[in-house]
């Protein structure tokens, strides 16, 4: 029986994700000068990082870390204004939770998170939602006027240029994947995506939509044209880490 990743909509994500999300923030938040540091990150280093139930959920742990890494300043700032910062009930450990929690919120235009059935709730991903939560008003509010002050359509103008140009670099790469080859052969993999539309090419300048090649160097390593990296990760191939996404 063929398993498939499960879609979660806009409507919030397990504790589970959200604590790996923050733990993954706290290593690669941008660290500011004393003088400008209003924000404090406790050092929580130290923390295990909780498994992942699958390869979808390492995927979106890492995508929320990175969008609230891509508009840290912002959020930091939305924090600040609403007066939900500083907040003496939460710890300094729980900052980064606090903004990768605050990202999604927006995110979700300030609408109540979903609880999913059979989700393990984490005590420390309620205690910062309910926090959240009772400043739910003054955050929209202080994005608002974010927004009105800088004449933003949306929050995509205060991603910072190196990273918008990084962000439109990257878009247009090939998507590369490894062959998990201890779960599935070469031959197994091809006649999979064959089965499922593509076609193989023989090198990335014979790329149209739904094509791949194999890398002419590595024959574990396939490469798909940079327009199907979502498709692709919903295939349940990438759901049963038969290939991995480099």
């Amino acid at each position: 029986e063929k398993r498939t990743v499960t879609q979660i909509e806009k409507n919030g994500y397990p504790d589970s994700i959200y604590i790996n999300a923050a733990k993954i923030f706290q290593g690669i938040h941008t660290e500011k000068d004393k003088d400008r540091m209003l924000v404090q990150y406790g050092d929580n280093s130290e923390s295990p990082m909780m498994a992942f139930k699958d390869e979808y959920s390492r995927r979106v742990s890492y995508e929320l870390a990175f969008n609230a890494l891509k508009y840290q300043d912002l959020l930091e700032q939305i924090l600040l204004d609403s007066s939900a910062y500083p907040c003496y009930s939460i710890p300094d450990e729980l900052t980064s939770l606090l903004v990768v929690m605050l990202y999604d919120l927006q995110d979700r235009k300030f609408q109540e998170r979903k609880i999913f059935g059979e989700e393990e709730l984490v005590a420390e991903v309620q205690e910062v939602g309910h926090y959240l939560y009772r400043y739910i008003t003054k955050l929209a509010a202080a994005l608002a006027r974010c927004r009105i002050k800088h004449d933003a359509l949306s929050i995509e103008y205060f991603v910072p240029e190196t990273i918008w140009k990084q962000e439109k670099r990257a878009s247009a790469l090939p998507v590369c994947v490894w062959i998990n080859t201890l779960k599935i052969s070469l031959e197994d993999v091809i006649k999979d995506l064959e089965m499922k539309g593509l076609t193989k090419v023989e090198s990335v300048s014979d790329f149209d939509h739904y094509t791949f090649a194999v890398d002419q160097h590595c024959h574990d390593v396939l490469v798909f044209p940079s327009s199907l990296g979502e498709e692709l990760l919903d295939l349940d191939i990438f759901a049963d880490c038969k290939l991995l996404l480099q």
